[in-house]
């Protein structure tokens, strides 16, 4: 015979049966599935969002600190003397790193500033390579492929963000 009243503590000794654990557990842990704060998950992806793109300014502004050579390298350009590598160590590695540095900022303190911040960088790079395509012609591999990478990081950026604005609309409703 089952028993009717099930205890919140859910130990084994205090039900009749593993249909009254099954019957007392299971739906409040659908319950927890199913009623997940939204907006958890959107800070979850977020920060993924964040750090993934950290990590990915982080390499290209090690490179460019300690070898400006081999970020150059990349689009087949050759530096020719040491105000050439001065500018692509200040703009590759010092910029890049600055971005990483508030990106992670960002992550930790305040998520939904950084997403806005990178769906415009993202978008921006993307902007940037089609105006060169439209006014100098094709892109190369290389530029075709970073399009495609900047333009999926921009579309993530533009969903997390709305998905933001519905969950702040929400809070405020």
């Amino acid at each position: 015979m089952l028993s009717t009243k099930v205890q919140t503590n859910y130990s084994y000794k205090n039900l009749d049966s593993h249909k009254d654990f099954i019957g007392a557990v299971l739906p409040n842990l659908w319950y927890k599935r199913a009623n997940m704060n939204p907006s958890r998950t959107i800070k979850v992806l977020s920060r993924i969002y964040l750090f993934v793109s950290a990590g990915s300014f982080f390499m290209v502004s090690m490179m460019g600190f300690f070898s400006p050579q081999a970020v150059m390298d990349l689009v087949q350009v050759k530096l020719p003397n040491n105000d050439a590598f001065s500018s692509i160590r200040g703009v590759y590695g010092g910029v890049g790193l600055t971005i990483t540095v508030m990106l992670v900022r960002w992550a930790l303190k305040d998520i939904q500033q950084g997403v806005v911040f990178l769906c415009w960088l993202w978008g921006l790079y993307a902007v940037s390579r089609i105006i060169t395509w439209t006014v100098e012609g094709p892109l190369g591999a290389f530029g075709t492929q970073w399009l495609v990478i900047e333009s999926v990081f921009f579309i993530l950026g533009a969903l997390l963000w709305l998905r933001w604005q519905r969950s702040n609309l929400a809070v405020r409703g």
